[in-house]
């Protein structure tokens, strides 16, 4: 028994030892995770929320006073340019064009009647013509006559008389066809006056019914069968029988951060999200990118806000969808949507986790890779922006502080612009330890066990 428990208590000792010295090699070590600096593709996107929305879209208002007697529609129903969407009831404005029409019909009549009293009275100004040639001949014989004394002096007298109501006949035609050519000017002034009055009366009437401007899809139905509706005033609003949406052309728009806006650009590619279509994914491009700063809590515009806010602000941008994807027809207006648009991209460039940018001091180390302490009194340097890279000194891995110069941004990755090369191992975490971490500071590699942010 004795003999047992010595055993067991000599295990117990080499046992403590090699923990000890396993301790004491490990002392002095940082447990870091590590990656390298590998060339892949990378993009940089940012995202915005907001809704889809037609192109066009427009309020079909009411355009005359009435009851509404005829509803052909019915909200989510596709239409055609020119189709009927509704009418309200016409009785006047049809019984006005009716009578209407009949005054422009008696009017023509009262033309034709005028024309054929100026054709009479062309005809007796004609008629007037050749009875005054006819005396003119009879007169002038007469005086030639009367001076040679071969007729009495009544017979001149009679013929005279009869040249003088010849020129007084003609005078009196031609004022009766002047009377009536201006009596059928103004019967024909009289049908242009009906015409115009028609067409007045005749637009009254059309106003009654509702046509669709285009092809497109009822996105609001307010009105019901029977209801009254008005037409807008000077300050009141007209009722509003539908709005009409050109679905042909589908837009997203979104608000973007301001922080963000900057790096938005017309054109370029985007992905959209449907939240009402889960796992669709809809292309288009930046269409349109607003300059007008929308407060967040309100979506005022800051240039219409009458007081000063420091809170945060977003921009408007708009991306058409491209045509001709599946599932468009099942986009409504107002979904809600989500768009990650790509601001830059670069294909096979460097690229650093970025979890492993430090901001640090620079500092040197010796041959064996320890801090070189600064000079006495010397300025301690600003610092920069850099990363820890892992460099074997003597045989043992030690973190070296490295500037970086960085470019794009991924979700996960950034852009190496220059201070490291393809295939260099550097730290990337933990995110604690990186806060802490050391130039020159010895490093054991637990990529295995320890996870981002551990």
């Amino acid at each position: 028994m004795k003999k047992i428990i010595g055993i067991v208590l000599a295990v117990l000792a080499i046992a403590g030892v090699v923990t000890f010295m396993v301790i004491k090699a490990e002392s002095g070590y940082t447990k870091v995770m590590t990656a390298k600096v590998v060339r892949q593709d990378l993009s940089t996107i940012i995202s915005g929320t907001g809704q889809i929305k037609p192109k066009t879209y427009v309020n079909v208002g009411a355009t005359a006073f009435g009851r509404i007697v005829e509803l052909n529609v019915k909200e989510g129903d596709h239409v055609k340019k020119g189709q009927v969407l509704a009418r309200v009831e016409n009785i006047q404005p049809e019984a006005n064009v009716d009578a209407q029409k009949a005054a422009i019909a008696s009017a023509r009549t009262d033309v034709a009647s005028f024309i054929a009293a100026e054709k009479t009275a062309q005809a007796n100004v004609e008629h007037a013509q050749a009875d005054l040639e006819q005396k003119t001949l009879d007169w002038k014989r007469a005086q030639s006559l009367f001076q040679q004394q071969l007729i009495a002096k009544q017979d001149f007298d009679a013929k005279q008389a009869a040249y003088d109501l010849a020129v007084a006949t003609l005078d009196q035609s031609k004022a009766a066809l002047a009377q009536s050519k201006a009596q059928t000017d103004s019967a024909r002034a009289k049908v242009t006056n009906n015409i115009a009055t028609l067409r007045f009366n005749q637009d009254a009437l059309n106003k009654t019914v509702s046509i669709a401007p285009f092809d497109g899809i009822v996105t609001n139905l307010p009105v019901r069968m029977g209801e009254t509706v008005v037409v807008g005033i000077q300050n009141a609003e007209g009722s509003t029988l539908m709005t009409l949406a050109d679905m042909s052309v589908i837009t997203a728009e979104v608000k973007v951060d301001e922080t963000d806006i900057v790096n938005v650009a017309l054109g370029q590619p985007v992905q959209v999200t449907v939240d009402a279509l889960p796992n669709r994914t809809f292309t288009g491009e930046v269409t349109l990118v607003g300059d007008q700063a929308l407060l967040r809590s309100t979506g005022v515009a800051t240039s219409q806000s009458t007081t000063g806010t420091e809170e945060a602000k977003d921009f408007k941008v708009i991306v058409t969808l491209d045509p001709g994807q599946p599932n468009l027809n099942e986009l409504r207006p107002g979904f809600s949507t989500t768009a990650k648009i790509t601001t830059a991209h670069k294909t096979n460039i460097l690229t650093l986790p970025i979890q492993a940018l430090v901001n640090r001091a620079p500092g040197k180390l010796d041959a064996s890779g320890k801090p070189i302490p600064d000079a006495p009194g010397a300025k301690a340097p600003a610092p920069i922006q850099g990363v820890f890279v892992v460099k074997n000194f003597n045989g043992k891995p030690r973190a070296v502080f490295t500037p970086v110069t960085t470019g794009i941004t991924g979700a996960t990755d950034m852009e190496v612009v220059s201070g490291l090369g393809e295939g260099e191992e550097i730290v990337t975490g933990p995110f604690t330890t990186l806060r802490t971490l050391k130039n020159g500071a010895l490093l054991k590699r637990d990529n295995a066990k320890l996870t981002p942010g551990s």
